[in-house]
């Protein structure tokens, strides 16, 4: 077998024609996206929210063109006191904003996420989940396997009294997931290394605040994508299964995640070393 695997191999070395191979990817039918994920910066004067409710539909593997959802009706329920806050789309297809009234979340209180689109109601439950600031970010010299990386040192302080998962968002749609669990209520820091040339750049460095559960789904995620086709958060797999349920038709779930995070962001810029 060793032997007739080399041939082969020299066969095709030395053959100069190409064959072109059709591989059939199920498409399956079109399911609901849900991109519902909100930043809040309680840090900052005055407060600042950041994000909305991206509507999409799930698109065959090799599809260069999301389809966008428009027209649907997507609210948002405190379930404390049954207030609701409507979004309506942008001008940006797709994308769903609060109206006259700002959303800020409260902690320590749940809300609900509806959206109602072809006859059928979305729903999601999440409540705002608190981080901690980033004390510093400085500037490293290391590098790992090519030699080029750009190494920088991210320094935080956890919180002791709860068990802490973290989002950290590098900017340029990288993304990593953490938990507090072998540093938990102590000052840490790590390490992170862009791959690609980054000198001379503005970087926005965010550390959120995630629960357990959306921990594990970025976890799964981000790992999936490889970070390799831009945002990993816009596009689930269709094998991984977000917090969104179909109340209708349950068979017919929905893709996504709705997610409120405190966030704390410090502003950075690459130098050449």
């Amino acid at each position: 077998m060793k032997k007739l695997t080399y041939i082969l191999a020299v066969l095709f070395t030395f053959t100069s024609c190409e064959d072109v191979i059709e591989v059939d990817v199920p498409d399956g039918e079109p399911r609901l996206v849900v991109d519902a994920s909100f930043e809040l910066y309680l840090d900052e004067q005055p407060v600042d929210i950041d994000g909305g409710i991206r509507l999409t539909l799930s698109a065959p593997f090799f599809d260069e063109d999301i389809p966008t959802v428009s027209g649907a009706t997507v609210f948002i329920t405190n379930l404390n006191d049954n207030t609701i806050i409507d979004f309506i789309e942008s001008a940006e297809p797709g994308f769903y904003t609060s109206g006259t009234i700002d959303f800020i979340p409260e902690f320590d209180t749940q809300y609900e996420l509806t959206v109602i689109y072809d006859n059928e109601t979305y729903k999601a439950t999440t409540e705002l989940i608190p981080t901690v600031p980033i004390d510093n970010i400085q500037q490293g010299d290391a590098t790992l396997f090519d030699g080029d990386e750009t190494e920088i040192i991210v320094f935080f302080t956890d919180d002791g009294n709860r068990d802490d998962f973290y989002l950290f968002d590098f900017d340029f749609s990288l993304f990593l997931p953490s938990e507090d669990r072998f540093y938990q209520g102590e000052a840490f820091n790590f390490s992170y290394f862009y791959e690609d040339m980054v000198v001379g750049r503005d970087v926005t460095i965010k550390i959120l605040g995630i629960d357990e559960r959306y921990f594990n789904y970025a976890d799964l995620l981000i790992e999936q994508s490889e970070q390799n086709g831009g945002n990993p958060f816009q596009a689930p797999p269709a094998i991984l299964r977000g917090n969104i349920i179909n109340t209708t038709n349950p068979d017919n779930y929905a893709l996504g995640y709705f997610n409120l995070s405190q966030a704390n962001r410090f502003q950075f810029t690459i130098e050449e070393r």
